[in-house]
């Protein structure tokens, strides 16, 4: 009550505020309009419009001002760094807040990893707040870490820094009604949470379903028409510029003025090197400006538009009585942050956190390897001579189904590098028991060599691909040895290696570091015949079984449009 009684007496002009804000141009995302007129900030909010008595005053000469950055959704972990770490990376680019789903170290750990994210995150100089992990096992078809039932997620629904129940995957759980998936949206709904949905390519009476059950959102969408339809049934559109996935460009022509106040920006995952070189939000905002949208639009989608859908009702605009979360912009159009503050405080500028800032040190991760090298075995015994391909799509998650005819040596089915057909393998890190999913790969190039990871979404087992089986046995035993990571090998000798000691997805280094190590696996990548950009993101989601159209877990090959497990080999051309 004091602090309300507080910033009311400022904001009437009876005492002096802590800071002044003079010659802004001042971005108000509640009316489009660009402002130019005094600030007063107090005690970590805005206060008020005009001029007013102050105990320091900042000159802008001209610049504009900006409500601090939010991305509506992100996966910390694809970072590959630890919290502190990402928010090095990101702070100074003008992200104050985000939306992130602990999804991944769910998957790995269970309410143990939501819980690990929730302590490493906190005391940060912006607010890490998180969604709530919905589908940890994303499907039955995988084997993860842990199974989170409603009854498991509903403690952390009363947490402060929980805003939604994440992403919805299982949409045909939704769609026919499971029990237990419908238990956890109507736990988010009792706390009056929001639903955030996962419905890649969804429509029609099979859409009409999965908003039925009170989904609010999407960040699947690939085409303007399918954000169209997914607004007219009332869902919120988190447009995705993530590594991997880009969907800016195709969903640039279902933002208007009509619809751009159902439209937000989100990363959902980026890797070291683009929130280095390119940037966080602050780099969707500039390549849409550059796309011909409005930069208040833009930054709009950025602030006021997240912080409504997820009633954080506290910031997002730039207005009496909101926190002073706020950017300063030095060019509008190349939007160029200058420096950033957050409830008043500046934290960052250049481009840097500044020198005086501290930043929490990183809990100590639990175990989550189980695998032994002796237990990998790759060799496939060959069932047929024409089998399924899962074919890459360069820059998406989504993937295609392909028919070839099978490569075979001494009746086992084999990698042919001539063709680009690479053997693909999924083996699951968890029980101990090491069951493996092996099948075939278009579209990752790879010659002499192999990769492997152990961040493969959902369920974050070991995957391995490469043309031979002795190259990716010693792939896998890299990173059973670093107890987590990635690596490439080529020809029995490991050319690179990035250690992830955190549940196998995050490093406990710097994320300069992290970025060294990961453009070193990249160039191996790429000696090996890889066309990718990053062929670690997309060998990732190649065990996504919850995005078309063909997957691997460790069960076997997933037909992601029937939602089933399939056999490798085929007699259907």
């Amino acid at each position: 009550m004091e602090k309300y009684q507080e910033w009311m007496r400022v904001a009437r002009g009876e005492a002096p505020a802590d800071l002044l804000i003079t010659g802004a141009r001042i971005i108000n995302v509640y009316t489009g309009e660009i402002l130019e007129t005094s600030l007063a900030v107090h005690q970590g909010r805005f206060v008020g419009f005009g001029d007013y008595e102050a105990i320091n005053t900042l000159e802008l000469a001209g610049r504009h001002i900006a409500p601090g950055f939010i991305d509506a959704h992100v996966h910390l972990e694809s970072s590959m760094a630890s919290p502190s770490e990402f928010v090095k990376a990101v702070l100074p680019r003008g992200t104050t807040s985000v939306a992130a789903d602990p999804h991944e170290i769910a998957n790995v750990l269970g309410t143990e990893g939501i819980q690990y994210m929730l302590k490493a995150s906190e005391n940060q100089p912006m607010d890490l707040l998180f969604t709530l992990p919905s589908c940890v096992p994303a499907t039955h078809m995988e084997t993860a870490g842990a199974r989170l039932e409603a009854a498991d997620l509903a403690p952390f629904l009363y947490h402060p820094r929980i805003l939604a129940l994440a992403e919805m995957m299982n949409y045909p759980g939704v769609i026919f009604g499971d029990k237990g998936v419908l238990e956890k949206i109507r736990e988010a709904h009792r706390r009056a949470k929001p639903v955030d949905g996962h419905a890649p390519g969804l429509s029609g009476k099979a859409l009409n379903a999965y908003l039925s059950a009170g989904i609010s959102s999407d960040h699947e969408c690939t085409t303007a028409e399918e954000a169209m339809e997914k607004m007219r049934g009332g869902m919120h559109i988190m447009v995705r510029e993530g590594t991997c996935a880009q969907n800016l460009d195709a969903l640039l022509p279902a933002l208007n003025e009509q619809t751009s106040r159902r439209m937000m920006w989100c990363t959902d995952d980026r890797h070291p090197h683009d929130l280095i070189h390119e940037g966080h939000m602050d780099d969707i905002i500039r390549r849409a400006i550059a796309e011909g949208i409005d930069p208040v639009m833009a930054i709009q989608m950025a602030t006021l538009n997240p912080a409504e859908y997820f009633s954080l009702k506290d910031r997002g605009a730039i207005a009496p009585g909101k926190r002073a979360d706020f950017v300063v912009i030095g060019d509008l159009e190349a939007l160029h942050i200058e420096a950033v503050y957050v409830k008043g405080k500046r934290v960052a500028e250049r481009g840097r956190l500044l020198a005086d800032l501290l930043l929490p040190e990183t809990p100590a991760p639990p175990e989550s390897m189980k695998i032994k090298p002796e237990q990998l075995d790759f060799s496939l015994k060959a069932e047929g001579e024409s089998i399924r391909v899962i074919d890459v799509v360069p820059g998406q998650v989504v993937t295609g189904s392909l028919v070839m005819a099978a490569a075979m040596e001494q009746g086992m089915a084999v990698a042919d590098a001539a063709r680009d057909l690479v053997k693909l393998a999924v083996v699951e890190r968890y029980t101990g028991k090491a069951g493996c999913g092996i099948a075939f790969v278009r579209g990752l190039g790879i010659r002499d060599g192999a990769l492997a990871s152990t961040v493969g979404h959902d369920s974050h087992n070991l995957i391995v691909a490469g043309d031979s089986d002795e190259d990716m046995k010693t792939a896998a035993a890299a990173v059973i040895e670093m107890k987590g990571g990635m690596a490439v090998v080529s020809r029995g000798r490991v050319m690179a290696s990035l250690p992830l000691a955190i549940a196998g997805l995050m490093s406990t280094a710097p994320m300069e570091t992290i970025e060294e190590q990961m453009n070193a696996l990249i160039r191996e990548a790429k000696v090996l015949g890889c066309p990718l950009a990053d062929p670690f993101m997309t060998l990732g989601f190649l065990s996504l079984p919850v995005i078309p159209s063909l997957k691997l877990t460790d069960r076997g090959l997933v037909d992601v449009d029937r939602f089933e497990l399939v056999s490798v080999f085929t007699d259907t051309p």
